[in-house]
């Protein structure tokens, strides 16, 4: 019996192996295994007689084009060619009428070439493009202002004269569309929108019918998100009130504060549309919260300071308390700093109250200044103004390296700053404009001494004032044009009696390129001095090297501009060189090459950055 068994056995394992060799028991293959691509052949050559740009669109939307080269495998034959081909005319026909042109005339030219290869030529005569002729844009369903509605009949993309193209049509309806929502209309639709073609007058009659549905009217902020930080200091950075017309722009000005804040690794501000509360309509605000402390260490150079290494440490909630502490120290061979600030999370109407102070050494042009600084004073952010005003008290000594020179002083004043941006980036500005002015009132007292001996001292009132304006400008197929002048005039009897960092000295990287940073003022004993007057101008074109490399920029720039004690006593020295620019994410990274007419020596100045 066991015999028997194990026969049987070795029987049933025999039949079984064979079972994979059955055509219905065969593993299927992988559907997911991809196959040796096969190399594609032409089977004809194909000609698109016809203006470029309409040529550029044939070739790449004929089935004459796609299927012109397939693999040997399924190569079309002689049948299926001519059904392309009879097929031609209508389908270009219908891409042609996406790009305005309805009268056009294309036919297909009999076979020619050889018969292994034969030729297919598609001749096209598009005839005039259509035009818009008409456009009237109407409202209906609940009421729309009546300013609003002509102003999306102003800003109507598609305007009469224009070329009616289908992307320009669809791209009109939902520029429109989107302008009627950041306008307050949030839930806005279009009700019906028609374009009536006269092909033989070559003329297009738009028609569209707007459904505004209601005005929204922001209601209560909801917040998410927070856990640490105060509830309304995001409140006082909405700056607007239940009530208040909805706008896409007054939300987004929101949403940039928030951003802008420091308490917030991202935020974001949107409208909940929900029509039954277009009255009040809440208004949701989602924010990442950022630690409560930050350390950073970092390394730089500068041209005008040489290299450096930094610390800084953030403080977002000081002792549990609505404040920010800011504190950064900075240690080079040239430059030596600490900078303190002491923030109140934002106020009504934007404000914030703020403490700071600082102290530097500073070694530049053979002397060393020590100084530092104490303030006091209120800020405000807007979205294109900040203004800053505070009350100061500074110290400062200066030494002559070879101990000839040294002046020290002491002032207490009043300072205004304000700040103007209307450009289309703050990190990398391609047009617009940049204004900053400043303005003090004080009372000072300083000395001077020659190898020790006291020389001169001063003492009395007052008033700086410093401009700055920078305007950029593109021009031409792709350049970019900036133009800087500063000025500033510091009003006292004597400049003896003034704190070095309240006077004006130029050269350097945001000045004269060409000369040393701090290197331009009067001499006295061949030692260089700050002065009360400044004047400096810059004018720079620049442009892409290549249009594959968007980013990096070559630039030819010519700088001028002195300090002196008397405007009738300028002397402007003149630099002008070359430079590359890389527009990275954080800032433009520039690199300049300048000769310095009045020294006549050429200068290499790295910044980066953007100095307003």
């Amino acid at each position: 019996m066991t015999g028997w068994r194990a026969a049987c056995a070795a029987i049933a394992v025999g039949l079984l192996a064979g079972c994979s060799s059955l055509p219905f028991l065969k593993p299927e293959r992988d559907a997911t295994a991809t196959p040796a691509a096969a190399p594609l052949v032409a089977a004809y050559r194909l000609e698109v007689d016809a203006p470029e740009p309409l040529r550029k669109l044939l070739t790449d939307y004929l089935d004459l084009a796609r299927f012109q080269s397939t693999p040997a495998t399924d190569r079309i034959n002689a049948a299926e060619l001519e059904r392309l081909m009879r097929a031609a005319p209508a389908q270009a026909r219908e891409l042609l009428e996406t790009e305005g042109y309805f009268n056009a005339l294309v036919t297909v030219a009999p076979l020619a070439g050889t018969a292994e290869l034969p030729l297919v030529r598609v001749i096209v005569d598009p005839g005039d493009q259509v035009r818009v002729g008409a456009v009237t844009i109407t409202a209906e369903g609940q009421p729309i202002a009546p300013a609003a509605l002509e102003t999306l009949r102003d800003v109507w993309p598609l305007r009469i004269g224009d070329p009616f193209r289908q992307r320009d049509w669809s791209a009109a309806k939902n520029a429109t569309l989107a302008r009627a929502h950041g306008d307050g209309y949030a839930a806005a639709t279009w009700r019906s929108t028609k374009a009536r073609v006269d092909a033989p007058q070559q003329r297009a009659e738009l028609a569209l019918e707007l459904d505004s549905g209601p005005l929204y009217r922001v209601g209560a902020l909801r917040i998410e998100g927070l856990q640490r930080y105060h509830e309304e200091t995001v409140q006082r950075l909405s700056n607007f009130v239940p009530g208040t017309p909805y706008s896409e722009k007054l939300l987004f000005d929101f949403q940039e504060r928030l951003q802008k804040l420091g308490l917030f690794e991202g935020a974001s501000v949107e409208l909940d549309a929900d029509p039954a509360t277009a009255a009040a309509a809440p208004v949701i605000v989602r924010v990442k919260e950022q630690s409560q402390h930050q350390a950073t260490t970092g390394i730089g150079y500068s041209a005008n300071t040489g290299p450096r290494v930094s610390v800084e440490h953030t403080n977002r909630q000081l002792f549990g308390a609505p404040w920010v502490a800011h504190n950064k120290v900075s240690v080079g061979p040239n430059l030596q700093t600490w900078e303190g600030e002491l923030t109140s999370y934002p106020l009504a109407n934007l404000y914030r109250n703020l403490v700071s102070g600082s102290a530097t050494r500073l070694l530049a042009d053979d002397q060393t200044q020590l100084s530092w600084n104490a303030r006091v004073g209120r800020t405000q952010d807007t979205p294109r103004i900040e203004r800053l005003y505070f009350g100061e008290f500074v110290h400062a000594r200066i030494d002559s390296d070879d101990g000839v020179l040294t002046a020290q002083a002491d002032a207490a004043s009043f300072n205004y700053h304000w700040v103007y941006r209307d450009i289309d980036s703050v990190l990398l500005p391609t047009r617009g404009l940049t204004t900053s002015l400043q303005a003090a009132l004080g009372y000072a007292k300083g000395s001077l001494s020659i190898f020790g001996d006291p020389l001169l001292t001063g003492r009395g009132p007052f008033v700086r004032a410093y401009a700055r304006l920078t305007w950029y400008h593109p021009f031409g197929n792709a350049w970019y044009g900036t133009a800087r002048i500063e000025a500033g005039h510091v009003f006292t009897r004597s400049a003896i009696g003034i704190p070095d960092p309240l006077l004006f000295r130029a050269g350097g990287d945001e000045s004269v390129r060409g000369y040393a940073y701090r290197s331009l003022g009067p001499e006295i004993d061949g030692v260089t001095t700050s002065a009360r007057s400044l004047v400096t101008t810059s004018l720079e074109v620049a442009r892409p090297i290549s249009p594959k490399y968007p980013a990096y920029w070559w630039a030819v720039f010519v700088d001028a501009g002195n300090a002196t004690d008397s405007l009738r006593d300028l002397r402007p020295a003149v630099g002008y060189g070359v430079g590359l620019r890389w527009r990275s994410p954080v800032g433009p990274l520039r690199i300049d090459v300048a000769y310095g007419q009045q020294t006549r020596q050429v200068r290499t100045h790295l910044s980066v950055g953007i100095a307003f």
